[in-house]
């Protein structure tokens, strides 16, 4: 049995029949601000672009929050080298879509190389 979607008490068919600003109410302080501001012009062509079923959306605009009509789409986010694929699930209401696209990658440290120091080439050898 799966269990049903629940955002601030509302479940998911409620949440998109909600329009902007009532959908403000129900995020955090920094979200529901931004919203209050008003979108740019490129979150509403890309929020249009949703509403049209395009098949592959791309956008550089990570500022992005996600509404509920965003919910089972597929979006590709640049994250300054490449756009990163994922699809937009109930779980991400309210965040940002730059959150799910890292812009950083996790640091692996190899052998020392060239010109390293002697202290550093001698390494515990397993």
């Amino acid at each position: 049995m799966k269990k049903e979607f629940i955002f601030r008490g509302k479940n998911l068919e409620e949440l998109k029949k909600l329009n902007a600003k009532e959908f403000a109410l129900l995020l955090n302080s920094r979200q529901k601000r931004s919203l209050l501001r008003g979108l740019t012009e490129q979150q509403k062509i890309l929020l249009e672009k949703f509403k049209r079923d395009d098949k592959n959306i791309r956008t550089h605009c990570r500022d992005m929050i996600i509404f509920a009509e965003m919910v089972d789409k597929t979006v590709n986010v640049y994250n300054g080298k490449e756009f990163i694929r994922f699809a937009v699930i109930p779980e991400m209401i309210g965040h940002y879509l730059g959150e799910f696209a890292l812009t950083r990658k996790k640091v692996t440290h190899h052998a020392p190389g060239i010109g390293a120091t002697r202290s550093s080439a001698s390494l515990s050898v397993k």
